[in-house]
């Protein structure tokens, strides 16, 4: 079946919608989601989206800024920082106008709190004192991406947005330069869809899913990112993924930074609040590549509290809080502890363990989210992408947490916007080809093959292995290992039998695709990570612990060998305005 649209965006979560709510009337708007909108992974977001609100006596968008090139490590583009965090104040008040419930304060005001990382000068006439952490989280309880979501998603429906839910993208069509449509697979029936645009915008999420312990759903997997690499472009900065250092314990699921803003605490095995070794200032409330880091060394230096299966872990304390806190503005957090662990965080310490969470790297683009062809600047006419699935770059080395939902929302905002602009003149192009012919031989491919390998088998192994040789830590022997073990994957992968060979929702077919996907973006990450020699932000080598500026300050392009061989690797240099590098202390 084929459909024609002015623009189509892949993807249901926050960037996708806001990009779809500012879409002209006049013009054709498709949604394509591999599940119903509203459960797309924005709404698992808790703990806030920030903004330098004039609620905060002396905060301003600059220390807003400062701190997530700070936070990035100076790997963030600053023209492109300086963007978002100029935006925040009107995105969140443009956000109430469209009805997103905000928690309040008792004046009424847009509640804050406090969240790692974000901090204003002690002294607001020297902005070199010591900066303290500040509070520039904007909330609605725990529960903040759930409520984002739903508003984005009604404001939606309001404009008529057409939506394709539980369709799974398999194929992106770029021909001569042009991105002209893609192929999706309806879940439900197997029939292939060929979706024939003037504009494609990419908001597929991250991919947590190439790690076993996650904060991400199941979709997770990174298809958008992946058809990108397999269609000959570049991804960017794929080495740097960031681990949430407190998911719950085993399972990954995210016990927001929220629960140290409201004043949770770390305590090791000696019941010692120990974040105040790493980081004297700000103690919990340093950003998340350093509280992971300080964890796992706890752990690794004996201070960590075994658990039954044999794994260990550290307590998050929210005793102290009182009931009241913990029940207004914690409640999903806590709830996830009662529910999954049989603790009562208003009486016991929560078990947590570091959980891979979120993608700085992805898709190039630039700040109007158009897709980078090459990291010269060159762009795909017609191809856009935004939010996590992108890379802009304004999370370089390492995100702040709530920056993740600001994002969203402002270069969702930017990306429909430049969308809109480019509908004014655009053309459909039709195709050189039947574009769905592709797909159709991989599906056929897929289920004809017979052999001795099940998909749910290298998955495991897959995660596992990224998670011991590719995550908090690193080393040129465990990565090297990495690398031959992917080959191996790959080949394995080959000889799979998908043993359901059915037409209605074929998850195993669907699950087989996805874990071809996985295995593309698991290589992007160990090549980056093994070709950057240097620590920064969450990228920890422990052969090369101090970051190197005058080598290393440059993005990371990477683009796959069609031939399966090495990717070739690039780089691009990191956009400066105003903050220089300094050593990175809290």
């Amino acid at each position: 079946m084929i459909h024609k649209f002015d623009v189509v965006i892949v993807g249901a979560g926050g960037a996708g919608l806001r990009a779809a709510v500012e879409i002209p009337k006049g013009y054709s708007c498709a949604v394509i989601s591999k599940v119903f909108p509203t459960r797309s992974h924005t709404g698992t977001a808790q703990g806030g989206v920030c903004a330098a609100l004039s609620n905060e006596e002396d905060d301003s968008w600059l220390n807003h800024a400062f701190d997530t090139v700070k936070g990035s490590d100076y790997l963030g583009d600053q023209d492109a920082i300086e963007i978002m965090c100029q935006d925040a104040p009107r995105a969140i008040i443009e956000l109430e106008h469209m009805g997103m419930p905000f928690s309040r304060t008792k004046e009424g005001k847009i509640a804050q709190r406090k969240f790692g990382g974000h901090t204003k000068p002690e002294d607001p006439n020297d902005p070199n004192s010591r900066r303290l952490p500040v509070q520039r989280a904007c909330y609605s309880a725990d529960r903040t991406g759930h409520v984002m979501l739903q508003t984005l998603y009604e404001n939606c429906i309001k404009n008529n947005v057409n939506f394709f839910s539980e369709y799974y993208l398999t194929d992106l069509i770029i021909e001569d330069g042009t991105c002209k449509g893609l192929i999706a697979l309806d879940m439900a029936t197997s029939e292939i869809h060929t979706f024939h645009a003037k504009a494609v915008m990419f908001a597929t999420g991250g991919y947590g899913r190439v790690y076993r312990i996650t904060s991400n759903a199941h979709v997770g997997t990174g298809d958008g990112c992946a058809l990108v690499y397999q269609a000959g472009l570049p991804l960017e900065d794929m080495e740097f993924y960031q681990f949430h250092p407190t998911g719950l314990w085993r399972l990954g699921i995210l016990v927001s930074e929220a629960a140290r803003g409201e004043g949770g605490i770390l305590r090791n095995s000696a019941n010692e609040p120990f974040m105040e070794v790493y980081a004297p200032t700000v103690k919990d409330l340093a950003p998340r590549d350093m509280v992971s880091r300080a964890i796992i060394s706890e752990i690794r230096a004996g201070r960590g509290i075994l658990g039954s299966d044999g794994t260990y872990y550290i307590n998050l304390d929210l005793t102290h809080l009182g009931k009241k806190v913990i029940d207004e503005k914690i409640p999903e957090i806590t709830g996830f502890a009662r529910t999954y662990l049989g603790v009562e965080p208003t009486k016991e310490s929560v078990p947590i363990q570091p959980t891979a969470h979120y993608a700085m790297g992805g898709i190039p683009t630039n700040y109007d989210t158009e897709v980078l062809y090459d990291n010269k600047g060159k762009t795909v006419t017609g191809f856009y992408a935004a939010g996590e699935c992108a890379c802009v770059s304004v999370h370089g080395g390492n995100r702040l947490g709530t920056n993740s939902l600001l994002d969203i929302v402002v270069f969702g905002r930017r990306g429909g916007k430049k969308i809109a602009e480019f509908l004014e003149t655009a053309k459909q192009i039709d195709f050189n080809s039947d574009p769905s012919e592709k797909t159709k031989e991989k599906l056929t491919n897929l289920l004809s093959q017979s052999g001795n390998e099940k998909t749910a088998v290298i998955r495991r192994e897959l995660q596992q292995n990224m998670m011991d040789k590719c995550g908090i830590f690193r080393n040129e022997t465990d990565l090297t290992e990495m690398k031959q073990l992917i080959m191996q994957y790959k080949e394995r992968y080959n000889n799979i039998t998908v043993q359901d060979k059915s037409s209605v929702f074929n998850t195993d077919l669907v699950e087989t695709i996805e874990l071809a996907n996985m295995l593309d973006i698991a290589e992007s990450i160990n090549d980056g990570a093994l070709n950057r020699k240097e620590s920064r932000g969450a990228h920890m080598r422990e052969d090369f612990p101090k970051r190197e500026d005058e080598k290393w300050m440059k993005h990371t392009f990477i683009w796959k060998d069609g031939s399966g061989g090495n990717p070739r690797i690039d780089y691009k240099p990191v956009i400066k305005t105003r903050f220089e590098p300094m050593e990175r202390k809290y």
